[in-house]
């Protein structure tokens, strides 16, 4: 049994509305379901939603201050003023300043960029920045996706006799500066209809206001990258700047975009707002993050195809280092809360902190630990001289961690964000509090029900749902993203015909799942090690994305698990080998890194001749089979509570008799996962299903070797070379002939007894145990995976 990583929630579906959109729409039931849940329920909103229309674009003079700035920005270049663009280190700032830079290019502008550096100076307008534009002769700032909360900033811009026109789309703050204008688009008496335009839209929206329809359409792809790279939601007007961008990079005349696609191994002529996610805008970052953005918006803005290629070279390098520093923060952080669960248990909150964190990543780092640990994560750097320690947080949906660490703004010296994710500062003196201050706010907020992550679905379809036609026509639903994010399908009762790893080291899975004769198959990035816990004949529930599979000019549906389940008890065959108890620890950890957060207790059992060193086999209870048939613990780990649960029993020696086995169910009736660890025993010297011809001719043979009375083994040794049988089976028949009288036992020797009063084998109840025993240990020795999990199911049903 596996647990799937999070709870799968799949919508009611409308039926009549969702027959009713696809006859008149002439498409699958499946598209209309879809389009019916993203609250395009009518034909005529259905259409728009996936062809576009005239009312997805606005007029940019609804936008409130555009009035203002575009007469300021004419008359800067009617007397040649100089400029200053101002920018952010994301890759929504670095799209926006890019633009900006096409914009005032074409206008013929004399202008500057100014971006600071994440580390050094961090986030939004700075004086000195100011300071050094006065040097430079600015007398205009155009921000871009930063500035709404620049009060100070841009009253000290006044004082120099700067103007600032500030263009941005964060949540405006209550005290709003007092710049000449301000562009966004979230201001409360705001009239523009569309909320959701990231800081690059709210610039191409400038450029529309100064251009009209003269507005190049490749500059599309700058507001596709940074609309994407910020989450914005991909309705409205995003989805149409996003759609229309994605529409001119596939051919796209910028030399950087083509570089950058390059590197990442993009298709040209297939890119996605997917690819741009994920393929484009980690390399952007990455230049924010460990370097200066700079480097970003020169890729972006240059018309040399060589230079192109180096500075995608170096973004991409760039990223790869910081996929490095990640995986080692992730590491050590990891460490630190695995010891802290270990003495107190695991937070509420998880707050941790070191030296040498780099604050560019540190966001990172906090999705990647709430993911695992499905609690809100705060992850800081101290920085080793002043002792100042910065940070991001991400938080799960039952928790606003602005909220919580507005709890404790004492204790910081900045802070910022939204519900989801948020920035802070404090001194290292002050952490301990920190810790406890955001931990005493949870416990008074959240709900067991709130550690438990919830994944949207699509709805639950069969195999003969995810046809090549149906991949074909959920393209018409994209862009994905935010707000419509890729269809997630639940697929139940699908089993495993094929398992494979595939890629360097096999770090990918493979599935070929069937359901009613129909195949389909199934690949799990990253996910390669999961091979092992699904043998072929597995039934499996999944969730997953429908996609095309494209290779050697043939195209076909293939899914891209999201989590998968095993909702019935498992038994892992792993007979014979090579070292059990490190084979046991491996298919712990297993379990624990792919059975989502509700994997109970671990047991191992053996006899009580084993040898082997058990040291490896931590958090896990150990027990032995005793001589009297039962089982005993010998080892319970600390912590261990009775209402988990077993998810692992561990049988690193089989049992000797059906009454171990009985045992081993008693003590375990509701085990989820079984591991067959045990020795597999030479054929000679396993227990056979004895049968009457096997008694008799032993019987004939004891009549002449122990006439008088001779040593038991010397009995037992020839008896084993006359017979073909292993020692332990003719030790077994003697207990029967023994128990019959048929033979006599004293000082160690046997004799025959020659005229025995007849008794009949079935009356012995040393026969009927070997005849038990001995069919146990075939299964256990020669049974297959399948007749194993029929026999032991069937015998703990017996037990319970």
């Amino acid at each position: 049994m596996l647990h799937s990583k999070t709870r799968w929630q799949s919508p009611a579906a409308d039926s009549e509305r969702i027959s009713e959109l696809a006859r008149s729409l002439s498409i699958s039931p499946l598209l209309s379901s879809l389009l019916v849940q993203r609250g395009m329920d009518t034909a005529e909103l259905a259409q728009v939603f996936m062809d576009g229309g005239a009312e997805d674009r606005h007029d940019p003079f609804l936008l409130k201050g555009m009035a203002e700035a575009v007469p300021r920005i004419q008359k800067a270049l009617q007397e040649e003023e100089h400029i200053l663009v101002y920018g952010d280190y994301d890759a929504d700032g670095v799209s926006s300043t890019a633009l900006m830079i096409y914009l005032l290019r074409h206008l013929g502008a004399s202008f500057d960029i100014y971006i600071p550096h994440r580390s050094n100076e961090g986030y939004g307008l700075h004086n000195h920045a100011l300071d050094w534009a006065v040097q430079q002769g600015v007398s205009l700032v155009i921000t871009v996706d930063t500035g709404i909360s620049a009060y100070h900033q841009i009253a000290y811009a006044t004082e120099l006799g700067i103007d600032v026109i500030v263009t941005d789309h964060h949540e405006p703050p209550e005290l709003l500066p007092e710049a000449y204008a301000l562009i966004n688009p979230k201001l409360p008496d705001c009239p523009y209809p569309f909320k959701g335009l990231a800081g690059v839209g709210v610039a191409y929206k400038l450029a529309e206001a100064l251009l009209g329809s003269e507005v190049p359409e490749e500059w599309c792809e700058i507001a596709a990258i940074g609309t994407v790279a910020d989450l914005m939601p991909l309705l409205g007007e995003n989805r149409s700047l996003v759609r229309r961008g994605l529409s001119s990079m596939r051919n796209s005349a910028f030399p950087g975009i083509r570089a950058l696609l390059s590197v990442g191994g993009i298709t040209m002529n297939t890119v996605s707002a997917v690819n741009i996610a994920f393929g484009m805008a980690p390399r952007i970052n990455a230049s924010g993050r460990l370097d200066h953005a700079g480097r970003a918006v020169t890729l972006l803005t240059t018309e040399d195809a060589a230079e192109a290629e180096q500075f995608a070279g170096e973004l991409d390098l760039l990223n790869k280092e910081r996929q490095l520093v990640v995986e080692r923060i992730v590491t050590e952080a990891t460490a630190k809360l695995e010891e802290r669960i270990s003495r107190s248990g695991l937070p509420d909150i998880i707050v941790l902190a070191d030296q040498g964190w780099n604050v560019g990543v540190v966001g990172i780092v906090a999705s990647k630990l709430l993911e695992r640990y499905y609690r809100p994560v705060v992850i800081l750097d101290i920085h080793p001289e002043t002792g100042m320690c910065k940070g991001s947080a991400r938080s799960i949906p039952g928790l606003d961690i602005y909220a919580a660490l507005s709890s404790c703004a004492g204790l910081m010296d900045h802070f910022g964000g939204h519900p989801a994710a948020a920035g802070m500062s404090l001194p290292q003196g002050k952490l301990e509090a920190f810790d406890a201050a955001l931990n005493s706010y949870a416990a008074s907020i959240l709900t067991p029900e709130d550690f438990v992550a919830v994944t949207a679905a699509d709805g639950e379809v069969s195999i003969a749902d995810l046809t090549l036609q149906a991949a074909l026509e959920l393209e018409r639903l994209a862009p994905f993203g935010m707000a419509n994010p890729l269809p997630r399908f639940i697929l139940r009762g699908a089993v495993v015909k094929e398992t494979r790893k595939m890629g360097q080291e096999g770090k990918h899975l493979k599935l070929v799942l069937q359901q009613d004769k129909l195949t389909i198959e199934a690949v799990a990035f990253g996910k390669g090690p999961l091979a092992e816990l699904l043998p072929d004949g597995t039934v499996v529930d999944v969730l997953a994305e429908l996609s095309i599979n494209e290779w050697n000019g043939s195209r076909k549906p293939q899914l891209m698990l999201q989590d998968l389940a095993v909702p019935k008890a498992q038994l892992f065959d792993l007979r014979g080998a090579a070292d059990a108890v490190k084979q046991a620890a491996h298919i712990q950890e297993l379990l624990r890194t792919y059975s989502g957060s509700r994997l109970g207790q671990s047991a191992a059992v053996f006899q009580n001749s084993w040898t082997t060193p058990l040291r490896d086999l931590k958090g896990m209870s150990l027990w032995v089979y005793d001589e009297a048939g039962g089982i005993s613990a010998v080892h319970q780990p600390e912590g261990t509570r009775d209402e988990e649960g077993l998810s692992l029993l561990c049988v690193l020696d089989m049992p000797e008799s059906p009454e171990q086995l009985e045992a081993l169910f008693t003590a375990f009736p509701e085990t989820e996962n079984i591991a067959l660890l045990h020795s597999i025993r030479d054929g000679r010297d396993r227990l056979q299903v004895p049968t009457r011809d096997h008694f008799k001719s032993l019987y004939q043979w004891i009549a002449t070797i122990a006439a008088s009375p001779t040593p038991e083994h010397e009995v037992l040794l020839r008896l084993s070379r006359q017979s073909a049988l292993g020692v332990r089976m003719v030790s077994r028949m003697l207990d029967v002939f023994d128990e019959l009288d048929f033979i006599e036992r004293s000082g160690g020797t046997i004799t025959f007894v020659p005229q025995p009063a007849a008794k009949s084998l079935s009356t012995s109840e040393h026969f009927v145990r070997l005849g038990k025993t001995a069919e146990m240990e075939q299964y256990f020795m020669e049974g297959s995976r399948s007749e194993l999990q029929e026999f032991m199911l069937s015998h703990r049903l017996g037990a319970s």
